[in-house]
């Protein structure tokens, strides 16, 4: 299937008032599991590559051009995303590669040059068919720093969007990123407010920290697109301690991280029927989403025993 570009997959899910799953990758068993969960689920799903992402790989296009091959490789509609960018370099490297959205984060700024600078990278991208995301409010959890205090207002997002004519814009209602617990509290009163006051998609960051009723309830309220990273970090993480742990003489990468890929591949799809994604929405609004496991991959166990590796 052909890469698909973010505004098809976001503008349908809107204007129905559905979820989109937006998981970060960190390789490519990463990205061959989102999708594969994706699949699975018969949902529309965004593979982002982070900035930390890129700093890690220390190059942006191997892992760009393997995401892009996951994704035009995949059953449903993907697109391959770039998330929070902190200058125009690496998103003017994102448009060569072939990304055809970006996730420009210039929160870290005052209001006004956060105006400023986002409004120069969505002239740029807009020009070159890129749809752009930026945040308002800054997020907590960036550089191991949680601050759930922040909060977007209505009337300065309003205004933001109108000078920077961003596509959609990430919010500050009480998540935080990188969180290990699952207990934020979440402003559904807030996100309602932003919605009324603001034309584009909203974007929840730091949603890993966030409870599944939570979650769904944030898509009631009038979030869109959904960043996941953490969550897929911790099910991968545990299921490889868990397949080492049954089998420790085991030195084969392939044996562990199968069990770690299908761990993220289980979550992928649970959380996409969560969100009411694709063709799984009808069984969320009857409430037939089953939560989390407490065992198994769900709860980072390998599932069912590891099949033979050559």
């Amino acid at each position: 299937m052909p890469l698909a570009a973010m505004r098809e997959i976001i503008a349908p899910a809107q204007a129905a008032g559905h979820g989109v799953g937006a998981f970060n990758v960190i390789g490519i068993e990463h990205a061959e599991a989102i999708v594969a969960g994706a699949e699975a689920a018969g949902a529309p799903v965004v593979l982002q590559i982070s900035q930390n992402c890129i700093a890690y790989h220390g190059a942006f296009a191997p892992i760009a051009r393997a995401c892009l091959a996951v994704a035009t490789s995949a059953t449903v509609p993907v697109a391959v995303h770039l998330d929070h960018a902190s200058g125009p370099e690496l998103v003017e490297a994102a448009a060569e590669l072939g990304l055809g959205s970006v996730m420009y984060d210039a929160s870290r700024l005052p209001y006004a040059s956060n105006v400023s600078s986002t409004a120069h990278v969505a002239r740029w991208c807009h020009a070159r068919g890129i749809w752009v995301e930026a945040e308002l409010g800054e997020i907590g959890g960036k550089n191991g720093l949680h601050s759930p205090l922040a909060r977007t207002d209505p009337g300065e997002a309003a205004r933001f969007v109108d000078a920077t004519t961003v596509d959609a814009l990430a919010v500050a209602v009480g998540s935080s990123h990188a969180m290990l617990t699952r207990d934020a509290v979440v402003d559904l009163g807030l996100i309602g407010r932003i919605r009324r006051a603001v034309r584009v998609p909203l974007v929840l960051h730091g949603s890993s920290g966030v409870a599944d009723e939570d979650l769904a309830a944030a898509i009631g309220a009038g979030m869109t697109k959904v960043n996941i990273a953490t969550q897929l970090n911790k099910v991968f993480t545990a299921a490889v301690r868990h397949a080492l742990s049954r089998e420790p003489a085991t030195v084969d990468p392939r044996r562990y991280g199968s069990a770690g890929r299908e761990a993220i591949a289980s979550e992928v799809t649970r959380l996409l029927r969560l969100l009411g994604a694709g063709s799984t929405s009808q069984e969320v609004a009857a409430g037939r989403v089953e939560p989390a496991a407490s065992g198994g991959a769900q709860a980072g166990g390998a599932g069912e025993p590891l099949s033979p590796v050559e």
